[in-house]
């Protein structure tokens, strides 16, 4: 069987205040049209389908139309809930999907209701484990939900989860394919740069051996950057469809395609969607900046130029496209670095005067700082 592998769709993303609906709306179409010629038997969307737990309605529209695209090519399309959705507000939306014949699971809820199954055109089963982000606050609760022994204080994240996943998998059978998706960090993958950083740190993290060896393919969301894992089964993480932030400006965005049976090895084929606009980070003064071919994507610069007023307004000035500006980092100086007198007294001093003290310690000596300082500090206390 054939399946197409997707997560991390970020819908509603704002980068720096630029809304990239219509960015989004192009990667999904491209989405779509590689489903159409790829022809898979089941596409899974591993969780992230919204960058907010409150989406705005034209996200909403989008996810729904996207999954009714996917739908529309014939393949069983199977989404779950990463940590960016509202996991019981895609389960409200069950009702929507089961009519348009599309299977959400948003929070955990009873075993049976994880474990889906159906068979290809060509009359080949296939058995599925669906789970969504489980929170580690709510990890003890849900393992309870299964009927498994009490969780014991000193059980890590990993210790439920995998306690989860065996109670999930263990009717696996081998005549069949056996496949279980999730959103999750697995110890060894690689981060892409824009995932929300609470929920990759190591508590939240767990050895790949949780997943059985019965499994043909394990497909995973949450970090954004494609990637094949080592472990007991195939275990891979498909990324982003495009860059999500610009630490992810390096990733080449794509889908994964996987044909897979019950008696062989998964095989994987990476397909690239190019409709998002790229992220740079670029670096330079102001006259290298000048310099810079445009290429229409979004920039992050770094200027190697002293801080001042106005800076920020100049170099975009220069570069449009630049969403974030920054002074870089070698331009200023060190923590703790000395500099020189040490601090007079603060007792008797103006707060003008202190704040020109603070920006000279800091290598950002500007009268136009200063001024507007006074100006705004006047308003305030004046």
């Amino acid at each position: 069987m054939r399946i197409l592998h997707t997560s991390d769709w970020h819908v509603g993303k704002v980068l720096k205040g630029q809304s990239r609906i219509d960015e989004h709306g192009a990667v999904l179409s491209e989405l779509v049209d590689v489903a159409k010629a790829e022809a898979p038997d089941l596409a899974l969307v591993a969780g992230d389908l919204f960058d907010s737990a409150a989406p705005t309605p034209a996200a909403t529209r989008l996810v729904t139309g996207a999954l009714t695209a996917l739908r529309g090519t014939g393949a069983e399309v199977v989404a779950i809930a990463g940590n960016h959705d509202n996991g019981p507000a895609l389960d409200a939306l069950r009702p929507w999907a089961e009519a348009a014949g599309i299977t959400l699971r948003g929070a955990v809820r009873s075993r049976q209701d994880h474990l889906l199954s159906g068979t290809t055109a060509a009359g080949e089963r296939w058995q599925l484990v669906a789970l969504p982000f489980l929170s580690q606050r709510y990890a003890v609760r849900a393992t309870e939900m299964f009927d498994l022994s009490a969780a014991e204080a000193n059980q890590t994240y990993a210790d439920h989860l995998s306690r989860m996943v065996a109670a999930l998998t263990e009717d696996f059978a081998p005549d069949a394919v056996n496949l279980l998706t999730t959103h999750v960090t697995v110890v060894g993958g690689k981060a892409g740069g824009g995932e929300r950083e609470v929920h990759t740190i190591q508590a939240y993290a767990v050895p790949a051996a949780i997943f059985p060896a019965s499994a043909h393919y394990v497909a995973l969301g949450h970090l954004h950057r494609a990637q094949t894992l080592n472990g007991p089964c195939p275990i891979r993480y498909c990324g982003s469809p495009l860059p999500v932030d610009f630490g992810e400006g390096e990733n080449s965005p794509s889908v994964s395609v996987v044909d897979v049976s019950a008696a062989g090895t998964a095989k994987v084929r990476e397909v690239p969607i190019t409709s998002a606009t790229p992220l740079r980070t670029v670096r330079g003064t102001l006259p290298e900046l000048s310099q810079l071919e445009q290429d229409g994507a979004w920039l992050r610069v770094f200027v190697r130029e002293p801080p001042r007023a106005g800076l920020r307004e100049e170099v975009q000035e220069l570069l449009p496209r630049a969403l974030e500006v920054r002074v870089d980092p070698d331009m200023l100086p060190a923590a703790g670095q000395p500099t020189g007198a040490r601090p007079a007294a603060r007792a008797g001093r103006s707060a003008t005067e202190l704040f020109s003290e603070y920006l000279t310690a800091r290598g950002h000596a500007d009268d136009a700082v200063l001024a507007l300082f006074e100006e705004l500090y006047e308003q305030e206390v004046g």
